[in-house]
């Protein structure tokens, strides 16, 4: 009598769960923190755009296209617990530095995103962003986990609705801490503090119960969390009827005067997304023996194309969210997290009200948590390598100090190439490692990097 075949469930064949550690529950838990953490870009980015002239419905939906696309690309493709969303500094670009209204149209600037996303998905295709992450030194690719976890803290505590850190307007220090008994403030460190004592006890998304109390919290004490409704139809329109879908102007590949500023766009998202991406496949435990990212090729490519179709829908480019972070530190291994994050990014938009009842100060101990975590890498920088262990952390406080991923990296391989030769250990460079730093700082000493 024959047995009968085992069933293997579907997200096992998809997935493959067991293999990296996890559960179905797992990656839920880890999807639905994930989205928490970013989805405050489908208000930022929408609001940024508006002050360029696009219509902030219509953006509102594109940011939650692009989100659902992008992840789930991501997940099914590269099967790595990475969500992709409009990126908050390219969108800022988008918004203040094309010149939008004055220069150049909505279309034209959707048109130069969309080119963006083209180059850059040429240059994934080809193996040259793999071949990027292959020539990060190992000190300045835990340097960039470093210095991204600095900038989640920066990130969250100096939101305006959270209030910790304020700028100081009483002597030259910049900054100064914020009102201590402020509502805002102290659910903040009580929810920082919640999240590490339950991660200490192991229990079960953590992270998430702390994010949807300080939500409910903030709903009954902070009149400024109100419920606004619960469903809203979706439109992609303006209301006098305008649509930004397919309505970019693809003749700006034949102007010279924009092609600078689309190469600009395109440098910045190869370091800034690479390094992204390689900060959190750190953080999630998913490198490989040899040192890479498993599966980072595909992770780049969903990265590119996701850029693509922001263009094709109307907003600002996209790229991989460092707040995917948070979702790996709750658990999440694989691309179910990224499926779960995109399938809520497009269930909401016909839920849309419902994004303002997670404030800033509910997300803000998730985000500080997740950077301190981060800030563990300091201890995989073996100062047995003097020059390359410097480079790191030069590479780490330049991403802090310039809130700048791109700068902090461009620095970190001058610092270490330099410091290689005068060290007269210029054997241990590489070919790929000089022909990167010369690179970037030939981006940056010709003025392109202000481009962007």
């Amino acid at each position: 009598m024959s047995k009968k075949p085992i069933s293997v469930p579907l997200t096992e064949r998809l997935f493959h769960l067991t293999s990296r550690g996890t559960t179905v529950k797992k990656e839920m838990i880890a999807g639905l923190t994930t989205f928490l953490a970013m989805v405050y870009s489908v208000i930022v980015i929408p609001n940024m755009l508006h002050d360029a002239g696009f219509p902030t419905d219509a953006v509102f939906i594109a940011t939650c296209l692009i989100a659902g696309f992008g992840s789930i690309l991501m997940g099914f493709w590269a099967n790595l617990p990475m969500a992709i969303g409009c990126a908050i500094s390219l969108g800022a670009f988008t918004a203040y530095s094309l010149g939008i209204g004055k220069t150049i149209t909505i279309s034209e600037a959707l048109g130069a995103i969309f080119f963006m996303g083209v180059i850059f998905s040429i240059i994934s295709i080809t193996g040259l962003r793999s071949w990027i992450l292959r020539n990060i030194p190992i000190g300045i690719a835990h340097g960039t986990g470093i210095g991204i976890g600095l900038f989640l803290l920066i990130i969250a505590i100096t939101n305006s609705q959270v209030g910790l850190i304020v700028k100081n307007t009483a002597s030259d220090i910049p900054v100064a801490f914020g009102d201590f008994t402020s509502f805002s403030v102290l659910c903040t460190l009580i929810g920082l503090a919640a999240i590490i004592g339950l991660e200490k006890r192991k229990i079960p998304g953590s992270i998430l119960l702390v994010v949807i109390a300080i939500s409910i919290i903030g709903l009954i004490f902070d009149p400024n969390v109100q419920y606004k409704g619960f469903f809203a139809l979706p439109s992609l329109t303006d209301n006098e009827g305008h649509s930004l879908l397919f309505s970019l102007d693809l003749s700006v590949i034949l102007k010279v005067s924009l092609l600078p500023t689309i190469l600009a766009l395109v440098m910045t998202a190869i370091f800034d997304a690479t390094g992204t991406i390689r900060a959190v496949a750190g953080q999630a435990n998913l490198i490989d023996k040899e040192g890479q990212i498993i599966d980072g090729g595909k992770a780049l490519t969903a990265d590119s194309v996701s850029s693509i179709f922001a263009g094709l829908v109307g907003a600002s480019p996209a790229a991989v969210y460092i707040e995917s972070a948070t979702g790996t530190a709750a658990g999440g291994r694989t691309g179910l997290t990224a499926v779960i994050v995109g399938a809520l990014f497009l269930l909401i938009i016909f839920f849309s009200p419902l994004s303002y009842l997670v404030p800033a100060y509910a997300t803000a101990p998730a985000l500080m948590y997740v950077g301190l975590l981060m800030l563990s890498n300091v201890k995989k920088l073996d100062f047995d390598d003097f020059v390359g262990a410097m480079a790191g952390l030069i590479c780490a406080v330049f991403i802090v100090f310039t809130c700048n991923i791109v700068t902090g990296i461009m620095l970190g391989y001058a610092s270490l190439v330099i410091g290689r030769i005068f060290a007269g250990d210029w054997r241990k460079l590489n070919l790929g490692t000089v022909i990167i730093a010369a690179a970037l700082i030939i981006f940056y000493a010709s003025g392109w990097a202000n481009l962007a």
